[in-house]
This record gives structure tokens, C-alpha cells and sequence, in this order.
């Protein structure tokens, strides 16, 4: 029998709370299959349950845990995970609390060897990178779900069994009131880097885990640096290694520091080596304040995935797919990349708008990202944490010259994560009616946001769907593609016209987005581009200057995986 430990987890500075387990349906008695099942209740399955929700799918979320996830662990994202967050409702919420920045130094005997900025870009809602801890961000996406009846959330819950089958899935779940079994069309895995999914199906990962080990922890003190990422080389007390630390909000600070080769993380946290190590680095950077540790841990970096995301009726997401290193930022923020591309496939194939092929493109299209996101992150791997000699040496070189010798400085460059483009998918058309030189946004990119008024953005009008974006002067839509857009949506698939233009009106049966300063048209060059199709997760996937009902309809087909 499961007994979740159900002992509030202590903080000094968030209040833990305990969900009650609830005893299911099943165990009552009553059977029936759900269209969507998904295991685990972290920051990837919060938003994944929120954003199935978003096509009228119900969804059960089984979580084995009763409380939210222990330390500050994720604290970093992207301009485009929060645009994600707000298309499921809590990038508002995170606002709030989270604290923006844009740039990060790093130091090699305490100089400033190499400083990059993020360029801050007025059209873009949110800053290039928001530091939020987990257990924030867990809490507000939980209140998010609780509040959608679509959602049925069951903590203490913990899959023990979960057999494959052509045609459907049947999970055992162990509780603490028993075991239940638990019938659904699709099981999506996102449970974490250990997860218990991808065990009990015994599928294995592919790629390299490296040898340096981190300890992360969080301590409680006031220091009068800016919120930036902070990266040290081969400090004084910490020889050979590299230290980051990050600013989080209510005066919580992130200390990562390498550990020496062979030494346990057993030993790494006994307390009085822990707290001088702390002390060393608060030392190194002038802070004389008292402090206070909150929580620390330890963790490997690892650089793996699956070769296959989608298992008959299993489809894995975030970390129960891929490990990646956390150095740039890419835990959380590529699951939730993830799981914005697989979710509306996956509500185009239950509610059979959308053929099954689709599913095979969230595999493909995901597991392209994360080699081309392990290639990425393995050279910044490689260069904080050296695997062999040669690398070491070469490192310490770079160190070495990077004193006197600007040239070398981009190698620390830590790559941070950047939304993938899907420029090979085949869900993308053959552009058709561009010139050689064309700008705007490429097919297969995520589109681009622009700010329309004080409070009013491009994305803001985006939801579940897909989307053409007309632009045009006068804002006339010809009667063809409202027609041809009529009869996309009979069909069950999500498709609207935004009808962008500095006109104050434009075509009944499109949605009007004024445009007033012509904004998006320089974004978009559409000079040259007058039109885009948009998948429901934002990427484009078809582009034309000019385009008749007969090339819109195809298009969709071909997106929707009908015609493939």
C-alpha cells in the first residue's frame, strides 16, 4: 500500500501544503476508460493537463507525492515558457512574484572575463529569463487545476503496473486506500528524470552522463548583487571547479559549486563541510551577512534521451524523455516545449480532427530538438565540468588566456535555451510565391510577439487553435478563405483568421487585430509575406504571398496529418 509521506516539508520561506488523498471512482466500483491519462504532477504535467483542457478533453493527472516538490530545484525561464504559461493561466500570476534579468558574468580570479546580455525586446511581454522557484510555480499551476473541472488531480497516487497495448492502457495504482486499476485511450509520462513509467516499460535512454556532480543550495540572506547569473571559474577554494549563484525572490539565493572528483554526495553534505563551502563563496564575492540554509541537494549532469518518444499508447514528456544539463537553462523549459507541441496533436487524434500520424511528428520534431539541445549544452558541459584531461587542459588554457585575450571569451558563452524550430517537419508546406532574400518569420519557427498597445500583445490573442494571419491595408479578407475557414472548423479542427491591419475594421468572419503602427507587418515582412498559417503551439507552418481556398485547405490537411 502507498503511504505518501504526508508531513509538511519544511521551509523557511514557503509554507508547504498537504493535498488529501481522494478516494477514485474506481475504487468505488466504477470503471470507465479515460481519453487521457498523465503521471506526474510536476511543472510538465501541471501545464499539460491545463493546456488539454484548453480543447475540452478531460484529463486525470496521477501524482504519487501529496505536496509539491521539495527546494527551489527549476528557477530559471524563458520569455518562451512564459508565453507557454500564459496560454494555460499562470504567467500573470508569476509576474508577480518572479524576478526578471537578462544577463549573466563570469569571473576568473576575480575578473570579469565574459558578460552576456540577452537583448530586451519591447515586443516581447516577458523578459528574456525569470527566476521563479519551482514550488512557486508548482503552487500556481495546482490552483490553476483545481479549479478547471476537466481535471480530475489524484495525489497519492503511484503507478506500479502499466502494460502495453495496441489499443488502449491499463495502469495499476497503488493508494493509500489499495490498488485500483485505471483504463485510458492515451498515458502521457511526464514523472521526471527517474521516471516510473519509463522503467516499467523498460525503455532505456541514449547519450552521456558526465562525471562532475553539483551541489545545489538555497540559503536565506540579503547580498546587494542584481539579479544576474553569476558564473566563477577555478576559485580560490573550490580548485579546478565553477560556481553559479542566482538571485531568487524573498531574499533566497541559489549556490551551485562543483564538487572535487570521488567525493560522495554523502560527504558532500555533511554540514560542517557544506556550510564552509558556502561560507567560502560568500566570502570570495565580499558578503559579510548572516545567513541561514534552507535546502540543498545534489545532482549529476546528464545529456540523454529517448530514441522514440511515443510507445504505442505511452508518450513520454520532459525529463521521463531526456536528462539534460541544467547549465543554460533547459530542464523545465524544453519539457514544456514538449508538451506544447504534443498536447493538440494528441487532442487532434481523441477528438479525430487530426489523423495519428500526427504523433510520430511530436516524436520526431522533440527528438530532434533534444540532440540538437544535448550537442548544444554538452560543449557547455564539457567546458564547467571537464570529463577527461585533454578537456582540462584545454579549459585551463581558456581560462588562462581569456586575462589578456579577448578572443577566447565567447567559449564561455553557457548557450542558454532558445525555442527549437521545426524547419524539417512534415507537417510544413512548400513555400510558394517568395522571392530570393525574403525576411519575416521562417516556416517551422515559433512566431514572433508584438506589442500592439500599453497592455495588448500578439500572442495575447492566440489560443487552442490554428490560426491564419492575414495582413493587408485595408483589412478585407476575399470571401474564398472565410468560406474555406467555415468549413475547416465543421470539420472539428480549431482554425481562425486574424485579419492583421492599421484599418480600424476589417472582413466579418475574421478577427480583427488593429495594428495601427504597422508593428507586425515589419515584423513579419509583409511587404513580401501576406500570409501565415500558425499551428495551435504557436510554429508556423506555412507562409505565402499570395494564396487561393484550394492551397489553405491542403495546407491544414497536411498540418492536421490528413494528408501525409
Amino acid at each position: 500500500m502507498h503511504t505518501p509521506d504526508s508531513s509538511p516539508r519544511k521551509s523557511l520561506y514557503y509554507d508547504y501544503q498537504v493535498h488529501p488523498f481522494v478516494t477514485p471512482a474506481e475504487i468505488r466500483g466504477e470503471s470507465k476508460t479515460h481519453p487521457v491519462v498523465i503521471v506526474g504532477a510536476g511543472p510538465v504535467g501541471l501545464a499539460m493537463a491545463l493546456d488539454m483542457a484548453r480543447y475540452d478533453i478531460p484529463v486525470v493527472l496521477l501524482e504519487s507525492a501529496v505536496q509539491v516538490s521539495e527546494g527551489s530545484r527549476a528557477i530559471v525561464f524563458t520569455y518562451r515558457s512564459m508565453e507557454i504559461l500564459q496560454q494555460v493561466g499562470v504567467a500573470e500570476r508569476m509576474v508577480e512574484k518572479l524576478l526578471p534579468w537578462n544577463a549573466g558574468n563570469s569571473f576568473y580570479r576575480g575578473e570579469v572575463v565574459f558578460r552576456m546580455e540577452a537583448p530586451l525586446d519591447d515586443n516581447s511581454r516577458y523578459a528574456p529569463m525569470n527566476n521563479l522557484q519551482q514550488q512557486y510555480l508548482e503552487e500556481y499551476l495546482v490552483d490553476k487545476v483545481l479549479q478547471n473541472p476537466l481535471i480530475d488531480l489524484r495525489w497519492g497516487s503511484k503507478v506500479v503496473d502499466i502494460p502495453l497495448n495496441e489499443e488502449s492502457v491499463s495502469l495499476t495504482v497503488d493508494t493509500p486506500e489499495g490498488e485500483y486499476q485505471l483504463d485510458a485511450e492515451w498515458v502521457v509520462a511526464a514523472d521526471g528524470a527517474q521516471s516510473k513509467v519509463r522503467n516499467l516499460t523498460g525503455l532505456r535512454m541514449e547519450g552521456d552522463s558526465f562525471e562532475g556532480r553539483f551541489v545545489i543550495a538555497d540559503i536565506e540572506i540579503e547580498i546587494d548583487l542584481p539579479t544576474e547569473r553569476l558564473a566563477f571559474f577555478d576559485p580560490d577554494w573550490n580548485p579546478g571547479n565553477t560556481v553559479l549563484m542566482h538571485r531568487e525572490p524573498g531574499n533566497i539565493w541559489r549556490i551551485d559549486y562543483q564538487l572535487p572528483k570521488d567525493e560522495t554526495p554523502e560527504q558532500a553534505l555533511q554540514e560542517d563541510l557544506l556550510n564552509s563551502r558556502i561560507q567560502a563563496q560568500l566570502d570570495m564575492v565580499g558578503v559579510k551577512s548572516t545567513w541561514e540554509l534552507d535546502w540543498c541537494s545534489v545532482y549529476s549532469a546528464r545529456a540523454m534521451t529517448l530514441q522514440d518518444y511515443v510507445h504505442k499508447r505511452i508518450v513520454f514528456a520532459g525529463d521521463a524523455a531526456h536528462m539534460l544539463p541544467i547549465f543554460g537553462v533547459r530542464g523545465a523549459n524544453t519539457g514544456w516545449q514538449d508538451g506544447h507541441n504534443l498536447i493538440w496533436k494528441l487532442a487532434a487524434v481523441v477528438k479525430d480532427w487530426g489523423g495519428q500520424a500526427l504523433l510520430d511528428t511530436y516524436s520526431e520534431e522533440r527528438v530532434t530538438s533534444a540532440w540538437e539541445i544535448i550537442d548544444e549544452a554538452s560543449k557547455s558541459t564539457r567546458f564547467m565540468t571537464p570529463p577527461t584531461a585533454g578537456y582540462k587542459l584545454l579549459r585551463d588554457a581558456t581560462l588562462s588566456l581569456s586575462l589578456s585575450q579577448p578572443f577566447v571569451r565567447p567559449l564561455f558563452h553557457w548557450r542558454t535555451s532558445r525555442p527549437h524550430h521545426y524547419i524539417d517537419s512534415a507537417l510544413n508546406s512548400f513555400e510558394v510565391n517568395i522571392g530570393p532574400g525574403d525576411k519575416g518569420i521562417c516556416t517551422g519557427s515559433p512566431v514572433s510577439n508584438v506589442k500592439l498597445g500599453s497592455d495588448n500583445y500578439l500572442l495575447d490573442h492566440m489560443h487552442a487553435s490554428f490560426y491564419l494571419f492575414h495582413f493587408s491595408k485595408d483589412g478585407q479578407v476575399a470571401k474564398p478563405l472565410i468560406d474555406i475557414k467555415d468549413k475547416i472548423q465543421k470539420r472539428g479542427i480549431p482554425f481562425d483568421i486574424l485579419s492583421i491591419t492599421s484599418a480600424s475594421s476589417s472582413t466579418a468572419g475574421a478577427i480583427h487585430i488593429h495594428d495601427p503602427d504597422d508593428k507586425c507587418a515589419e515584423v513579419y515582412a509583409s511587404g513580401q509575406i501576406s500570409y501565415y498559417l500558425v499551428r495551435p503551439d504557436q510554429h508556423v507552418c506555412a507562409r505565402w504571398q499570395q494564396v487561393g481556398a484550394s492551397g489553405l485547405e491542403q495546407a491544414i490537411m497536411l498540418a492536421v496529418g490528413l494528408n501525409m
